[in-house]
């Protein structure tokens, strides 16, 4: 089953690409890799939620907005090569804007990881790195970039 057509099962579509917030592309294709830059959860264009995970934003609605997030992100690869030319998932970095005494930030970007896998199936394991920061642009609680490999 093609990756839209698995989006479409579970009841998701890709947004509009961001437009970026600087200097910079949405994606960027160097051989058979597309880098994704970072993508925050924006729906219809406007910030999802605000504030530091473990204080105002519990770590459950943060899991959702990482799914934001890569949805974001993979309407940015499908806007440059075809989100069905995706033949795998090779990295995700994500980003958690965290109170000082949150430590949970694997479990949030678990919220990108699991979508992908929803997506990709065995395609969509990657390796990952999940970082805690002090702030992330427009307050925003998660950040996730995405590297993936395409048909040539």
């Amino acid at each position: 089953m093609s990756a839209l057509a698995r989006l479409s099962e579970l009841g998701l579509s890709l947004p509009p690409v961001a437009t970026p917030a600087g200097a910079y592309v949405p994606a960027r294709r160097t051989g058979n890799l597309v880098f994704t830059a970072g993508q925050v959860p924006l729906v219809d264009g406007t910030v999802a939620a605000t504030g530091k995970v473990g204080a105002a934003v519990s770590a459950e609605q943060a899991y959702d907005l990482a799914r934001i997030c890569t949805l974001n992100a993979l309407a940015a690869a499908d806007g440059l090569v075809g989100l069905d030319n995706i033949t795998g998932v090779v990295k995700v970095v994500g980003f958690v804007a965290s109170d000082p005494s949150f430590t949970g930030q694997p479990g949030v970007i678990n919220g990108a990881s699991d979508l992908l896998g929803e997506v990709f199936g065995e395609a969509g394991g990657h390796a990952r790195s999940a970082v805690g920061v002090a702030v992330l642009p427009l307050d925003v609680p998660v950040e996730v970039e995405l590297v993936v490999e395409v048909r040539d």
